[in-house]
């Protein structure tokens, strides 16, 4: 059976999206397929996401990822939106659920930190949840 793509859709896909994206590959690229995709970009991703993400996974998002917009990614199987409080664009899919996390842009080293631990918690959840076919 093929994995399933999973696409993480945030409004600049610098940031949160772009974690969950790393997060997916690193931790469930056994189980589905991450992508990333915003209704805008951003020139690059955010860089306290990628200086966090380095120190607490030793990922280098800007090695493979860049912000991109929902035309570019394939057809997804699942469609994550971040919390972004803008209505996203209907995207064909066969589950969607929105995770509701708050931007950290801006925000302290403590913050950061915690959106990417909520953000690990989301996307094992997600993983367990496609092993039991519940989504």
């Amino acid at each position: 059976m093929r994995k399933p793509k999973v696409a993480f859709i945030c409004v600049h896909n610098s940031c949160r999206s772009q974690i969950a994206e790393a997060l997916g590959k690193y931790l469930a690229s056994d189980v589905f397929e991450s992508y990333s995709a915003g209704t805008e970009i951003k020139s690059q991703i955010n860089q306290d996401a990628v200086k966090y993400m380095k120190q607490q996974y030793g990922i280098d998002m800007e090695k493979d990822q860049y912000s991109k917009l929902i035309t570019d990614i394939p057809v997804a199987d699942i469609v994550i939106t971040m919390g972004c409080n803008v209505d996203c664009p209907v995207l064909p899919c066969r589950h969607r659920e929105d995770w509701g996390i708050d931007d950290p842009t801006g925000k302290n080293e403590k913050t950061f930190l915690e959106t990417i631990k909520n953000i690990h918690s989301k996307v094992l959840k997600l993983k367990e949840d496609i092993l039991k076919s519940c989504v």
